[in-house]
């Protein structure tokens, strides 16, 4: 099944949020202090009702425990509709100084009567393999 991939998910309000990272060596440079991830996010709307994702927030904490929050509209120039049994997949990066961190957030979501309603991102380790040059 291919949900077995994702690694962490997590449900709210009828959304459930699904992550799976990579990380990158061809894109990371120790020497640099330059590691790189991609992550792959599946949403899927598990309501009765059709939602569109207006914007993200994301909390990234590097390995030195440094935070920093990144806000946006959509995801990857996107603001997906939703219907119900509907899904959206995307795939974006993260750098970081450090060889791990974490990255974990919320999407906002919009239903068609107007209210808007908030979906948690589940936290997700960023973790460069010992082998990483």
């Amino acid at each position: 099944m291919l949900d077995s991939f994702f690694k962490e998910s997590a449900t709210t309000n009828g959304v459930t949020v699904r992550v799976i990272t990579d990380f990158l060596d061809d894109q990371s440079v120790p020497a640099q202090k330059r590691w790189f991830w991609s992550y792959h996010i599946r949403i899927e709307n598990h309501r009765d009702d059709a939602v569109k994702l207006l914007t993200r927030h994301w909390k990234i904490t590097d390995g030195t425990g440094k935070i920093s929050h990144l806000d946006g509209d959509g995801v990857v120039g996107e603001q997906p509709l939703l219907r119900p049994g509907g899904s959206h997949d995307y795939v974006s990066g993260c750098p970081l100084t450090t060889p791990s961190g974490s990255m974990e957030g919320h999407f906002r979501f919009l239903r068609d009567g107007g209210e808007t309603f908030l979906v948690n991102i589940p936290l997700f380790e960023l973790v460069a393999p010992a082998t990483a040059r």
